[in-house]
C-alpha cells in the first residue's frame, strides 16, 4: 500500500535554472562577464536581470523540459508556482539583478506603489535592497539628502548643476546591505558590484546625470517633475548596517539580510566539505524561492536523483511546494522569497 501511494504521488515541480537578460547602460563595466561568466555579448554589460518576468528584460529557463521558455510564460501556465501567500498576486512580485557600476549611476528616485498605480498605468513602484558583492576602496552610494530641502531648492540645484553638494554620500564595503525605500533619492557610485532585489518594476525618475550623453550623442533625459513629486526631501541619517546573526547547522550557516512586505533575503554559507550529509532545501506552499549564487560553486540533487551543478552567478527559481532538493559544495548564496 505504501509503495503504491509513493508511485501514484504527483511529481513536484523541479527547480528552474535561469538565463538572464543583459543591459548595456553606458555606466557599466565588464565584470559580469569576466567574474560571473555570463557569456552575454554586450559591452559594457551593466546589469543582468537574473530572475525577471518584466517585459523590459525577461529571464529564460536554461535546460530541462522548459528550456528556452521565458519565466513569465512558465508562470502564466503555472500560477501555482508562485505560492499561496496573500501578498503574491498578479505575477512574480520581485526582480533580481546583478549590477556592475564602472561609472556613477544617475541620481534617481523611484515612485511607490500608489503613485505608480495612479500615474504609470497601474504599474508597481520600486522599493529595493542592495547587497554589496564588492567595492573599490573609495566606492560610495548616494543615500538621500544631507539637509532638508524644498522642491523649489531641488529644482534650482538640478537646473544649475549643483545638486551633488546636497547629496549624502555613504562609503560602502563588501558585504554591506542597504534597504532603499521608494521615494529615497539615491545612486550607486563607481566601483560597486551589487546584487539588487526589488519590486518587479522598471520605473526610474532621473534627477541628475552629470551631463552625460548616450549613444545617440544627446544628453540622457531627466524626469525632474516626476522625481520631485515622489522624492523624500528630508535629510537622511547615515543608514546603519542591520544586526546580523549567523545561525549554524551542519554544512550550512544562514543570516537574515533584510525583510520587508515585498521580499525577504537571507545569505546562505554552504560548506559541506567535511559533511557526509547534504543540506536539504525546498520551497513551501506559501511562496516560491530564488537562490542566487554569489560566490563558489556546488551541486543540487533533485528528488528524482537528477544532479545539476551550479556556479558563481547562477540563479535558480524554486516553485512553491517544489520537491526537496539537497545541496552540496562550498558557496555563498542569496536566498530570496516573496
Amino acid at each position: 500500500m505504501t509503495n503504491r501511494n509513493i508511485l501514484s504521488r504527483p511529481e513536484r515541480p523541479a527547480p528552474l535554472f535561469l538565463k538572464p537578460a543583459g543591459k548595456d547602460y553606458l555606466w557599466g563595466g565588464n565584470r559580469l562577464n569576466d567574474d560571473f561568466a555570463k557569456g552575454i555579448e554586450l559591452s559594457p554589460l551593466a546589469e543582468t536581470w537574473e530572475c525577471s518576468t518584466h517585459p523590459d528584460g525577461p529571464s529564460t529557463v536554461a535546460g530541462g523540459p522548459l528550456d528556452g521558455r521565458t519565466l513569465a510564460e512558465v508562470l502564466k501556465d503555472h500560477p501555482e508556482y508562485l505560492g499561496t501567500h496573500p501578498a503574491i498576486r498578479d505575477g512574480l512580485p520581485i526582480l533580481v539583478k546583478l549590477i556592475d557600476a564602472k561609472q556613477d549611476l544617475s541620481v534617481q528616485v523611484h515612485p511607490d506603489d500608489d503613485y505608480a498605480r495612479e500615474h504609470e498605468n497601474g504599474q508597481l513602484g520600486k522599493t529595493e535592497m542592495w547587497y554589496v558583492l564588492d567595492a573599490a576602496r573609495d566606492a560610495y552610494l548616494v543615500f538621500g539628502l544631507n539637509r532638508d530641502m524644498t522642491a523649489e531648492e531641488l529644482r534650482s540645484r538640478i537646473a544649475s548643476g549643483t545638486l551633488e553638494g546636497c547629496l549624502q554620500k555613504v562609503p560602502i564595503h563588501k558585504n554591506d546591505v542597504f534597504y532603499v525605500k521608494a521615494g529615497t533619492i539615491h545612486a550607486i557610485g563607481a566601483g560597486a558590484l551589487i546584487a539588487e532585489i526589488q519590486e518587479s518594476s522598471n520605473l526610474t525618475y532621473r534627477m541628475y546625470d552629470y551631463d552625460r550623453v548616450g549613444k545617440d550623442g544627446k544628453k540622457r533625459s531627466l524626469h525632474v517633475e516626476k522625481a520631485l513629486a515622489v522624492a523624500d526631501r528630508k535629510a537622511h541619517g547615515i543608514p546603519a548596517q542591520p544586526i546580523r546573526v549567523l545561525n549554524y547547522s551542519r554544512g550550512c550557516a544562514r543570516e537574515l539580510l533584510g525583510r520587508c512586505k515585498y521580499f525577504e533575503v537571507s545569505r546562505m554559507l554552504l560548506n559541506t566539505e567535511r559533511c557526509r550529509e547534504m543540506v536539504a532545501y525546498r520551497a513551501g506552499e506559501e511562496s516560491f524561492r530564488v537562490l542566487l549564487c554569489v560566490d563558489g560553486c556546488g551541486s543540487l540533487q533533485e528528488e528524482n536523483g537528477t544532479i545539476r551543478n551550479f556556479f558563481k552567478g547562477d540563479c535558480i527559481f524554486f516553485p512553491a511546494d517544489s520537491g526537496m532538493v539537497h545541496l552540496h559544495g562550498q558557496a555563498q548564496l542569496l536566498d530570496i522569497r516573496g
